[in-house]
């Protein structure tokens, strides 16, 4: 014998609670986007160089880009970087990130792939301020 299946106690209808809301970061890809916020606001940390711009359009998406150049290491090191740098985006743009921005991380030579994750959270968050000051 099978048994029952769990319920909900609340109601799908009025009053119910509403469903978690994340916000859906976009993709920076043109390379045009990027030397244009490699012209506007940057602020570097311990473990990456936040760049931000204000895109000053209609759309209020947040996007994001990143990049790691070979002096990062090779493809493996790069990779690896950039891996933590979308993570590190991915938990806390959703709540410091500013509407219609632009935000670009760039890795560090040795840093990036190495640093211990938390820190490099709170450099996410350090580095929003100061950009948004």
């Amino acid at each position: 014998m099978k048994p029952p299946k769990a319920t909900s106690s609340t109601p799908q209808g009025a009053g119910a609670t509403p469903p978690a809301v994340f916000i859906c970061l976009e993709i920076i890809t043109d390379r045009a986007d990027f030397i244009r916020a490699s012209r506007a606001k940057r602020w570097g940390v311990k473990g990456f160089l936040l760049q931000a711009r204000n895109r000053n359009d209609a759309t209020n998406a947040i996007r994001i880009g990143f990049t790691c150049s070979k002096k990062v290491g090779n493809a493996v090191a790069r990779n690896r970087a950039k891996r933590r740098l979308r993570e590190i985006a991915r938990i806390g743009l959703s709540e410091f990130a500013h509407k219609g921005w632009d935000y670009v991380l760039i890795g560090k030579h040795e840093v990036t792939a190495s640093r211990d994750f938390i820190k490099m959270q709170g450099d996410l968050r350090y580095a929003l301020q100061k950009v948004h000051e």
